[in-house]
C-alpha cells in the first residue's frame, strides 16, 4: 500500500481522488437508453483517467461486488472533478458502462441480463442482432471498434483456456452462465470478427414448460418418461436452434437419481440435476497442435467409468463408432442429439460418421450395429413463427435385408399458418403400438395403451 493509503480508502486506486463524503451514491438507472455523443465524449475521458488511477491487479483480491462498488465509487469522483454538465440518468448510465468495459463484457451485459433474448449475433463492431421470441431484432448497441470487439472476445476464451488469433482463427468457448459462443476472426471473417452467443437458460425448464408453450402435446409426455425411465436408447434429431439440447436437458430430468451419469459434450451446457453426474468437456490442440481430446477419447474413456447412462451432448464424427458400441454392450438408457432434417437423415449421418472414422465394416454390418443400438427417434423442429416443436416419434423396429425399418408412433400435422403467421396443426398417434411397450409393462411403468389410439 502506498504511504498515503490512510487519505486513500480505496484499495484500486494506486493515487489519491477527490474527497468522497458529499459524493452521493447513485443506483444505475433501470431504463434502457443508449448515450448521446457528448456522454460517449465524457465517458471515454472518465474510463481512461480510471485505467491511470486504478490498479486493476487488485481486482482479483477483491469480490464482484466490492469491485463493482468502488469502481462506482471512483468514477463519481472523477465526474466531480471533471465538472461533467451530465444529468444524474447520464452519470449513472456512463458508470454503469465502464463498470460493464472493466468487470464485465462492455456493450454485451445489458443484452446478457435480458431473460428474453435466446441468441446474440454479433456481425462486425457495428452490427449487433439478437433473437427474441424466435424472431430476429436489429439492436443499436455497437463497439467502438474492431480492436474493442477482440480484446472482450479475447476474455470470454480465455476465461476457458482457450485462445485465438490468426494462426487459430475459430474457437467454441462459453460464457460463465453456460452459453455458448462461438467465434470467427479475420482472416476467415471478411468484415470483422464475427461472434455468436446461444443464451443459456438459467431457469430449469421442464416438461411442463413445453407443454404450455405449446412443443410437447400432454398426451405424449408421459410416453417420453417411460421411455427414458424404461432405459431405452434415445436420439434426438433436428436443425440448428431447433431445441435439441432443451429436450435433451428435459429428458435426462427423468433418469432416476440413484443411477451414476456421465455427460460428453465439445462445450459444457447440459443441466442433469441428478446427485451423481460426472461432466466430461473435449479439449481443443494447444499452441504445437498437441493435446487435443476428442469426444471419440472421451467416450472410450467413460466405458471405464462405470456408468450407468452416457449422455452425449450432441454425435458429430467417429465417436458415433464407440457410442453405438457402448449401447450394444450393456450402456442402454444413453441419450445423445444430432443435426439432421428428419429420423431416417439421422439414421444415414450415424452410418455417415462410422465411414469416416476408418473403420473397415460392410454397410449391412454397420446398418444392423445402429438398428440394434438406438430405439427411438425424436424429430424436433423450429417453425416459421419460432416455437420449437416436437415434430415426429420413431421407433426402430430392425432389418429387413439391408434397410433400417423404422415406425412413426406420432406425427405433428401441419394444416397451414393463421392471419398472425402461426403454424397451425396437430400432433397425434398414428395407432401404431410400439414393440417397447411390453418392456415398458415388464419395468412396473405402465401408460394407457390408448395414448397410441390415432384418436
Amino acid at each position: 500500500m502506498p504511504s498515503h493509503a490512510n487519505r486513500n480508502p480505496n484499495p484500486l486506486t494506486s493515487t489519491d481522488s477527490a474527497d468522497t463524503r458529499s459524493v452521493p451514491r447513485d443506483q444505475p438507472n433501470s431504463k434502457s437508453r443508449t448515450l448521446t455523443q457528448e456522454e460517449r465524449s465524457s465517458k471515454h475521458k472518465i474510463h481512461q483517467r480510471l485505467l491511470k488511477v486504478v490498479d486493476l491487479t487488485v481486482l482479483d483480491t477483491l469480490s464482484e461486488t466490492d469491485a463493482r462498488q468502488q469502481l462506482q465509487e471512483i468514477c463519481r469522483n472523477l465526474m466531480l472533478e471533471e465538472e461533467i454538465p451530465i444529468p444524474l440518468s447520464g452519470r449513472q448510465l456512463i458508470i454503469k458502462e465502464i463498470e460493464d468495459e472493466v468487470m464485465g463484457l462492455g456493450p454485451l451485459e445489458p443484452l446478457l441480463a435480458d431473460s428474453t433474448i435466446s441468441d446474440i449475433l454479433i456481425n462486425g463492431a457495428d452490427s449487433i442482432y439478437i433473437e427474441r421470441h424466435g424472431r430476429l431484432e436489429a439492436t443499436g448497441i455497437h463497439f467502438n471498434d474492431d480492436q474493442h470487439l477482440l480484446n472482450i472476445i479475447d476474455r470470454i476464451v480465455s476465461s476457458v483456456g482457450r485462445r485465438i488469433d490468426e494462426s487459430s482463427p475459430m474457437v467454441d468457448a462459453r460464457l460463465k452462465d453456460g452459453s455458448r459462443v462461438n467465434v470467427i476472426i479475420p482472416p476467415l471473417a471478411l468484415d470483422g470478427p464475427c461472434m455468436s452467443i446461444r443464451r443459456f437458460s438459467v431457469e430449469m425448464l421442464s416438461m411442463k414448460h413445453l407443454i404450455d408453450i405449446g412443443s410437447v402435446p400432454e398426451t405424449i409426455a408421459p410416453v417420453l418418461e417411460a421411455i427414458v425411465k424404461s432405459r431405452l436408447n434415445v436420439l434426438i434429431s433436428g436443425g440448428t436452434g431447433s431445441g435439441k439440447t432443451t429436450l435433451l436437458n428435459i429428458l435426462s430430468g427423468f433418469i432416476p437419481t440413484h443411477e451414476r451419469v456421465i455427460t460428453i459434450e465439445d462445450s459444457a451446457e447440459l443441466q442433469l440435476q441428478q446427485p451423481h453426474v460426472v461432466r466430461l468437456e473435449t479439449r481443443p490442440a494447444n499452441v504445437e497442435n498437441k493435446g487435443a481430446i476428442t469426444q471419440r477419447d472421451l467416450v472410450r474413456n467413460s466405458l471405464r467409468m462405470r456408468p450407468e447412462r452416457i449422455v452425449i451432448g450432441e454425435v458429430r464424427g467417429e465417436e458415433a463408432v464407440d457410442m453405438l458400441q457402448a449401447m450394444n454392450t450393456g450402456h442402454d438408457g444413453s441419450l445423445t442429439t444430432i443435426h439432421a432434417n428428419s429420423a431416417r437423415d439421422a439414421l444415414a449421418r450415424i452410418e455417415n460418421m462410422v465411414y469416416l472414422s476408418g473403420v473397415a465394416v460392410q454397410e449391412k454390418s454397420i446398418r444392423t450395429q445402429i438398428a440394434s443400438a438406438i430405439d427411438v427417434v425424436l424429430q424436433i423442429e423450429r417453425l416459421e413463427d419460432g416455437r420449437r416443436c416436437l415434430m415426429s416419434v420413431n421407433e426402430i423396429n430392425g432389418m429387413e435385408g439391408n434397410i433400417i425399418t423404422t415406425s412413426e408412433l406420432f406425427r405433428f400435422e401441419r394444416r397451414g399458418l393463421d392471419e398472425e403467421g402461426r403454424v397451425l396443426g396437430q400432433f397425434h398417434a398414428t395407432g401404431i403400438v410400439p414393440s417397447f411397450y411390453e418392456r415398458l409393462i415388464k419395468r412396473g411403468i405402465n401408460i394407457p395403451i390408448s395414448l397410441f389410439s390415432p384418436q
